[in-house]
């Protein structure tokens, strides 16, 4: 499969359709996954009502241990998922699956340990976007403008949001959001 950065970073107005998009393909996915997700969540910026996104839909699967997730590496490739083994290198405590539809990555299944940091981490922000305005409102800005520098390298865009997400991090903490 080509690699997801060769898609550009193109980013369209909220479709209410993504959250119900969520739901079926988690009904698609949970019986090959089964028992090792204990959790699940629709993260991302589609999840954030209202936000300007990459059609993509992220799922993030709460498994006990990573062993739990490696088990699931064939039954989601049985479902034309891809396993992006590559990205462990930058997050060793992930494993991540893409599957395209008719050639564009539709879908992305983060797999991480339940209750771990980065569990923590992509709840945490997904509610900050989702409560606080002015965090959505700069998070936008700025996707906006990423989009446009970074439009054939996808990797770079999310690299440079990482401060942004730091920032939004310490801020929802301080004002006693929980993930």
């Amino acid at each position: 499969m080509a690699e997801q950065a060769n898609e550009p970073v193109v980013l369209v107005e909220h479709d209410p359709r993504w959250s119900s998009m969520y739901c079926a393909e988690l009904q698609r996915i949970a019986p090959a996954i089964g028992a090792a997700a204990l959790r699940c969540e629709h993260i991302g910026s589609t999840a954030v009502s209202g936000l300007r996104a990459k059609p993509i839909i992220d799922i993030l699967v709460g498994v006990a241990s990573l062993t739990h997730a490696d088990a699931c590496i064939d039954p989601l490739t049985a479902l034309d998922y891809e396993y992006v083994k590559r990205f462990e290198t930058r997050l060793p405590r992930r494993r991540f699956f893409r599957r395209r539809v008719n050639g564009a990555t539709t879908f992305q299944v983060h797999m991480v340990e339940l209750d771990g940091d980065l569990w923590r981490e992509h709840l945490l922000f997904r509610n900050a976007l989702q409560t606080y305005p002015d965090l959505r409102e700069r998070y936008l800005a700025l996707k906006e403008e990423l989009a446009e520098r970074f439009r054939d390298q996808r990797e770079s865009y999310a690299d440079a949001k990482g401060e942004f997400v730091r920032e939004a991090l310490r801020i929802a903490e301080s004002r006693g959001l929980k993930a």
